[in-house]
C-alpha cells in the first residue's frame, strides 16, 4: 500500500516534472537550447552534489567506475537531455512531452532486440498505441505550414536514448548509490553540453533577461534538477509499480494542460487523442500483472525479474 506521504510526494513530483516542459519552452524564448541545458543542469547537479555529500555518502568513484559513469552518461544525459531540448525548441512543449514519454515502449523493444527478452501481447498493444500517437502528431505537424516534423525526430531520438540508458543503468554494477551516479552523470554531461554551447551558440546577454526568464531558469535549477530529484530518489525504491506507471503517464498530461497557462499553447485534438494512446501504451508495459510474480517476460513484469519493482529505476530525467 502506498502511504499518504508517498501519495503527496508522487503528486508533487508529477506536477513538478509536468510543469517543467512548458517552463523549458518559456526559457527558450530568450536563451539558446545548449546554454539553457548546460547552465540549469550544472547548477542543479552542483546543488545535489553538496546535499548528497553532506549526508555522508561516498562521492568518489573508483577508477573503473569513472568509465562506467561516462558510458552511462552518453544516452542518459547527452542523448536524452540534448536531443529533448532541441525537440522542445521545435515543438509545442506538451507535444514534446507526449513524445518523450514513449520511452517505456523503446525500452521494451530494445530489451527484446538486444537482450533476448520476450515480447508479450501487452507489448504489442503498447507498440500499436504508441505508433498511432506518433502518427497523429506527425500528421498534424505535416499538415501545418509552420509545422516542425524535425522536432518529432528530435524527441523520438531522445526517447530512444532514454530507453537505451534505462537498460544500461539497470545492468550496471557500481558500488556508488544511484543518486551519486546520477549526480556525476549530470556534472560530466553539463560540462560537455557547455563546451558545445560555447562552440556553437552566441554567448547570452544576462542583462537582457526578463523576470519570467529568470523564474524559469530558477525552476529548472531548483525544482527540476533539485527538489524533484530528491523526491524521486527518496521514494523510487519503495513505490508500487502501478503507482509509478500512473505518475509516468500523468506527466505529459500535466505538461500539456500547464502549457496553456505558461506559454499560451492551445492543444489540438490530435494532442488529446495522442495522450490517450500514449497512456494506454505505458500502462501496457509498466503495470504489474500476475505474471510478474511468476517471473519473467517483458511486458508482464515491469523490470527484470525477480525484482518486480518500478521500471523507472533508471536515473530520473525530465
Amino acid at each position: 500500500m502506498i502511504t499518504r506521504r508517498q501519495l503527496w510526494a508522487l503528486l508533487a513530483l508529477t506536477l513538478m516534472w509536468g510543469v517543467n516542459w512548458p517552463m523549458m519552452k518559456l526559457s527558450l524564448q530568450e536563451l539558446t537550447p545548449l546554454y539553457f541545458r548546460a547552465s540549469t543542469m550544472m547548477l542543479g547537479a552542483l546543488g545535489l552534489f553538496i546535499y548528497v555529500a553532506r549526508r555522508g555518502e561516498r562521492m568518489r568513484p573508483t577508477r573503473a567506475e569513472w568509465a562506467a559513469i561516462a558510458w552511462l552518461g552518453l544516452p542518459n544525459v547527452l542523448g536524452w537531455h540534448t536531443l529533448s531540448i532541441f525537440g522542445v525548441q521545435e515543438l509545442a512543449s506538451g507535444r514534446a512531452a507526449i513524445l518523450g514519454f514513449t520511452m517505456p515502449i523503446f525500452t521494451v523493444l530494445i530489451g527484446a532486440a538486444f537482450f533476448g527478452e520476450r515480447i508479450t501481447p501487452r507489448v504489442r498493444t503498447a507498440v500499436v498505441c504508441a505508433g498511432i500517437a506518433i502518427a497523429l502528431l506527425l500528421w498534424h505537424e505535416l499538415q501545418s505550414l509552420s509545422g516542425r516534423p524535425t522536432g518529432i525526430a528530435w524527441m523520438l531520438g531522445a526517447a530512444f536514448c532514454w530507453g537505451v540508458g534505462t537498460l544500461q543503468f539497470r545492468r550496471a554494477h557500481l558500488t556508488l548509490s544511484p543518486m551519486v551516479v546520477t549526480v556525476w552523470m549530470l556534472l560530466l554531461g553539463s560540462g560537455v553540453v557547455g563546451a558545445l554551447a560555447l562552440a556553437l551558440e552566441p554567448v547570452p546577454r544576462l542583462a537582457g533577461f526578463s523576470v519570467p526568464m529568470w523564474i524559469s531558469l530558477l525552476y529548472g535549477v531548483c525544482i527540476n534538477y533539485g527538489v524533484a530529484q530528491l523526491i524521486w530518489f527518496g521514494m523510487a525504491r519503495n513505490l508500487p509499480p502501478a503507482t509509478s506507471a500512473m505518475s509516468v503517464m500523468a506527466i505529459p498530461l500535466v505538461g500539456t494542460l500547464s502549457a496553456t497557462f505558461i506559454v499560451g499553447e492551445v492543444p489540438h485534438w490530435q494532442d488529446w487523442v495522442a495522450i490517450g494512446f500514449v497512456m494506454m501504451a505505458i500502462a501496457s508495459v509498466l503495470w504489474r500483472s500476475p505474471a510478474c510474480s511468476a517471473g519473467g517476460t517483458i511486458g508482464a513484469c515491469p523490470s527484470p525479474p525477480p525484482d518486480c519493482t518500478s521500471s523507472s529505476r533508471a536515473p530520473p530525467m525530465a
